[in-house]
């Protein structure tokens, strides 16, 4: 065991999900070292007996996953812990990490990804620490861990040959037990015990066809073992199956821009019955029906309102929780069905203490994540498969369970329009300027509506109490209208604007406009109230979800 003498970094602070840079940066001297070893200094490597910690390790195999895990195993060792347990290859989805520590009752677990970010040797590289719970670890412990980056002064390190991390089994390093362990199979058991595998089975033995893009990440594996080999899906069925560090050079984001080949095929002349994606790590879905788009707000809602459907969720919901800048409309289910909902901040992490509760059952994210109780972070796969339980036994296409949907709820249009790689100063003075308008936006017509509340979104955590402030800026119109800005904190490269845009039909008219169209009054205000073009020059933005 060495000990190496070190100074702290500037910029290692965590954002919604971890720490990420850029690879090269990652790749610098002492860097992966100072913020692991700050992640040990906060979480501890040694129970309070002396007896030594179990951790999960895995990442989604974007280049430097493999030689960051070998250090990360070395570093644990030499501050003390008992056994890591590691994917092969050290891949692991992100949902698949968070039920292996569930599973297995350890301590936390660390996972290295940029989530849906590029992979690459100049593109984007993540770390970040998910607790005993199996969840993000809370605002709270990553600010500790910031804390401890300003002040190292040393890191401690096994000097030891690698782990062979493809071989499955144990190993041993450093008196450390290392125990190599097959990333998919545990996650199939689980997803196996929550969906009707037999009906599902017998819905692809009759015809039905799917295409799943794993967009050369870390779902091809699961989606090749869970739909083709146990399922019966035609071989196939799941493209771009085989995980890359470059991700094959492919923006691994599952959303109409980044997915388009996905899109161009649902909406062909030959398109099968239902085309999904998920992104790098695996925590997030995109669903397409043949000829329609499911947005992530409305994937939630109906995810919501047949979930009872699928064995694991027969008993009904306990809740259903969404991020604040979602659309309303899983809310409309949740009045519906009598239970509670709730509105937190953007970040799965806020999610948490709501699932541990018991509180809520089902979760969602306008940003393509969808989860439940079953594990402590979004989960792609998981909402693919529930999709297709609900196909199976309501033998509805995706555009005729939207259509009910919409004609029973109202529809909630919704779009995101992100402005990214905004110069940070201009990103930040648009904000302030927004922030001082607040005050005098309600009562203010605009764009044939009329605002009627404006405010900085701050949450307070009904289970623990704890208060995120300045979460989101929202502007509420008194048709039901909204619009919310944020920043992203998920980019590697300057600030990454994220304009939320909402407008509410009860019904039975006007319930299938084209979104962009039901949304141009909102989507004109949005860019007058906020000055968009002025402050960042942009006048369009980079994507469109």
């Amino acid at each position: 065991m060495t000990t190496v003498q070190t100074a702290p970094i500037a910029g290692q602070k965590p954002g919604t999900s971890g720490l990420r840079k850029k690879t090269p940066v990652f790749m610098g001297r002492h860097y992966l070292e100072n913020f692991v070893q700050s992640i040990f200094d906060v979480v501890g490597a040694r129970h309070a007996d002396g007896a030594g910690k179990t951790f999960v390790l895995g990442g989604d195999g974007r280049y430097f996953n493999d030689r960051a895990a070998q250090v990360i195993l070395r570093m644990a060792a030499a501050n003390g812990a008992a056994r890591v347990i590691v994917g092969q290859g050290a891949i692991l989805s992100t949902p698949a990490a968070s039920h292996l520590i569930r599973l297995n009752q350890t301590d936390g677990g660390i996972i290295m990804s940029a989530s849906h970010n590029p992979g690459g040797p100049q593109e984007d590289f993540g770390v970040k620490f998910n607790m005993p719970n199996g969840g993000p670890a809370p605002e709270g412990v990553t600010e500790a861990m910031f804390q401890r980056t300003v002040e190292i002064t040393e890191y401690r390190i096994l000097e030891a040959h690698d782990v062979d991390l493809s071989r499955i089994g144990r190993h041993e390093l450093g008196g450390m037990i290392v125990d190599v362990v097959d990333p998919v199979s545990d996650y199939a058991a689980l997803m196996e015990s929550l969906f009707d595998f037999a009906a599902l089975r017998a819905m692809f033995a009759g015809g039905f066809r799917m295409r799943m893009d794993s967009m050369c990440a870390v779902t091809g594996p699961y989606a090749v073992q869970i739909l083709e080999s146990r399922l019966g899906a035609a071989k196939g069925t799941v493209i771009n199956a085989t995980p890359l560090p470059d991700f094959g050079g492919m923006h691994p984001d599952p959303n109409p821009t980044w997915a388009k080949a996905l899109m161009d095929e649902m909406f062909g002349p030959d398109a099968p019955d239902f085309g999904a994606a998920s992104d790098g790590d695996g925590d997030r879905n995109m669903v397409v029906g043949r000829g329609i788009y499911v947005s992530p707000s409305d994937s939630l809602a109906v995810l919501a309102a047949n979930a009872h459907l699928a064995p694991g969720y027969k008993a009904g919901l306990k809740g259903v929780a969404r991020s604040m800048p979602t659309s309303a409309a899983a809310d409309r289910v949740a009045d519906a069905l009598g239970i509670a909902r709730y509105e937190t901040p953007t970040g799965w992490k806020f999610f948490g203490n709501l699932l541990d509760a018991g509180r809520a059952t089902i979760c969602g994210e306008e940003s393509f994540g969808t989860g439940s109780d079953h594990v402590r972070e979004k989960d792609g796969l998981w909402a693919i498969l529930l999709w297709l339980n609900i196909l199976a036994v309501r033998k509805q296409s995706v555009a005729d369970i939207l259509k009910d949907h919409w004609a029973k709820y109202g529809r909630n249009y919704y779009s995101r329009h992100d402005f990214e790689a905004i110069a940070t100063d201009r990103a930040d003075a648009m904000f302030a300027a927004l922030r001082a308008s607040l005050a005098g936006l309600p009562g203010r017509q605009i764009e044939g509506m009329t605002v009627s509340a404006a405010d900085d979104f701050a949450y307070t955590d009904p289970v623990d109490g704890s208060v995120s402030t300045k979460q989101g800026v929202r502007v509420m119109f008194s048709d039901g209208s909204r619009i919310v800005y944020r920043l992203s904190g998920t980019g590697t490269e300057g600030a990454t604007l994220r304009v939320y845009l909402e407008r509410y039909a009860a019904g039975p008219d006007g319930l299938d406009l084209d979104a962009q169209v039901a949304l141009a009054p909102v989507i004109r205000a949005a860019h007058a109230l906020a000055g968009i073009t002025a402050h960042t020059g942009r006048s369009e933005p980079e994507v469109i979800t």
